[in-house]
């Protein structure tokens, strides 16, 4: 398939700068045989006890720094860990680095280019482990995408963290998830869905545009998840009992579905995932999905379309774009069923 046939025209105002208030005011586009127009607080009574939901806990930590390379400024988005004191960065303007140069970021910190490859600069930091992520939270900053256009503020440390986030590593925050709030949490408890956590470090690279033409030619970025054995045994048992597997996300989708097996049942699961999901896929684990409004052209939303149907799903986007529906990390949401 080709890459244009995922395309479609986005106003601009139709990117959401800034979160729903309350997050679980946020529109809610049902996908079903016909378009319904609703609301996230209306998720409970579209699902039924005995569902599961599967849920991201990565916490996204402060990724961007703003450092020095003798006179020129550089600024850096980390998007994957490399080891205790290493990562994969991207790094702005990165033209000019080269392995060797050094990065000043703090009188604490600063980090020496070990490898380039295109736009990709792997940095080794002057501290590792806990000492590092402590040197992020008094040096970085959020790291919004590069579609919101602002700079980032003192309230985005707490509206780019979803009510799940546990688990430190991720620098892009699984956007499903900001939807929710304790009082949603409650009402899907009184429904009967119960709720278990994946871990997936969303990285920077779930941005990249794709630029081959063919899909096929597409080089997905990797990502480190994790699913435990209580976790794969809640999914196993719930699939016995007749119930529905609910992703909040495509990243939690995306390590279920990596960790999944032929016969639909799951394993507990440890390691990088670079899986690409495009039409034709097979899904093994997941009956319904929640998930925002994606950009044209991109890796998520070829996910959707192998998810919920090609044809489907331009159909929704299209209304959603004609009734003003808020789009991408900050924006509305809509509920999937799998085709």
């Amino acid at each position: 398939m080709k890459t244009a046939d995922f395309d479609f025209d986005l106003p601009p105002d139709r990117i959401a700068e800034h979160p729903a208030k309350p997050r679980d005011a946020a529109r809610l586009l049902d996908v079903a045989e016909r378009l319904h127009d609703r609301s996230v607080r209306d998720l409970p009574a579209l699902l039924e006890p005995g569902d599961l939901m599967v849920v991201n806990d990565t916490r996204v930590i402060p990724a961007r720094l703003d450092g020095r390379r003798g006179e020129v400024r550089v600024e850096i988005t980390l998007h994957k860990r490399e080891g205790e004191r290493e990562w994969a960065t991207f790094a702005r303007p990165g033209k000019r680095l080269k392995p060797g140069d050094v990065i000043a970021i703090a009188e604490d910190l600063n980090a020496e280019v070990v490898a380039k490859d295109g736009m990709e600069v792997r940095l080794r930091f002057s501290q590792g482990g806990a000492a590092l992520m402590e040197a992020l939270h008094r040096h970085g900053r959020m790291p919004l995408p590069p579609y919101i256009r602002r700079a980032a503020d003192e309230q985005d440390a707490a509206d780019y963290q979803t009510v799940f986030a546990a688990r430190e590593g991720a620098v892009a925050a699984p956007t499903a998830g900001l939807h929710f709030t304790p009082e949603l949490l409650a009402a899907l408890d009184a429904r009967g869905v119960r709720r278990v956590p994946v871990t997936l470090h969303v990285g920077a690279g779930t941005f990249l545009p794709v630029k081959v033409d063919d899909i096929a030619d597409h080089r997905m970025h990797s990502e480190w998840g994790e699913i435990s054995a209580e976790t794969a045994e809640a999914i196993n048992a719930t699939r016995a009992a007749g119930g529905r597997i609910v992703s909040v996300g495509t990243t939690a989708l995306r390590i279920l579905e990596t960790a999944g097996l032929d016969d639909r049942s799951i394993r507990p699961f440890s390691g990088d995932t670079d899986i690409f999901i495009t039409p034709g896929y097979r899904f093994k684990i997941v009956d319904l999905l929640v998930t925002n409004f994606h950009l044209p052209r991109s890796t998520l939303f070829m996910l959707v379309c192998a998810f919920a149907g090609m044809e489907r799903m331009k159909a929704a986007y299209a209304h959603a774009i004609a009734q003003d529906y808020r789009f991408f990390s900050y924006g509305d949401a809509s509920l999937l069923r799998r085709v």
